[in-house]
């Protein structure tokens, strides 16, 4: 199929298209959940199942555009979290991917002198192995999708085996889908377009 766009269409591109970006820019932390519909959810926590991740978390920047803030979080401890939480974009790994808009991955990463402690010690965990890819949808990366291996501070539970490139791989298919089933979702609703 070689579907051309259509002439109709094409003035109201710049309309759409700013359209498009006030309402990405709007989006908040607090919102954020209410915009996963399930298949999206499901989503995200396949690839974070498939990578042998613990959690995962949806960090968005905030309104003040200082912090990311945790929009989402498949945790036993998402309430203390979500919409709670402000990691400082000067300092973290976190806010390093969001900066850089790089993916990363570590195993170990308590050792990394990067990685803020601020989040660990709120939730008494030490994080021992972690993923993070740029969240970009509507044009811009607009936070960061985490994932993570955990233990407790001096458990004598074995360390976690730690993330391999497939993991990363996984985390970021399971992104870029979840990206895609939002822009759908956001510009339906801004046409006034749904499906039945």
């Amino acid at each position: 199929m070689n579907i051309l766009p259509d002439p109709v269409f094409q003035g109201l591109k710049p309309a759409l298209t700013e359209r498009l970006e006030r309402i990405g820019a709007s989006i908040q932390a607090e919102q954020f959940s209410g915009l996963l519909e399930p298949l999206m959810r499901q989503t995200l926590e396949r690839g974070f199942e498939e990578a042998g991740a613990h959690e995962g978390t949806g960090w968005l920047l905030d309104a003040t555009g200082e912090h990311l803030v945790p929009a989402h979080n498949t945790g036993p401890q998402s309430a203390e979290l979500v919409g709670k939480f402000k990691q400082p974009l000067s300092s973290g790994l976190i806010c390093m991917v969001f900066a850089s808009e790089q993916p990363f991955l570590e195993n170990e990463v308590w050792k990394n002198e990067q990685q803020s402690k601020l989040l660990d010690s709120l939730l008494s965990v030490q994080t021992c192995a972690m993923i993070a890819v740029p969240f970009y949808f509507l044009g811009s990366c607009r936070g960061v999708v985490s994932c993570v291996q955990l233990k407790r501070p001096a458990s004598p539970a074995p360390e976690p085996p730690g993330f391999a490139p497939a993991h990363l791989a996984s985390v970021q298919r399971a992104v870029a889908l979840l990206s895609q089933l939002i822009e759908l979702r956001l510009l339906s609703q801004a046409v006034g377009w749904t499906c039945e």
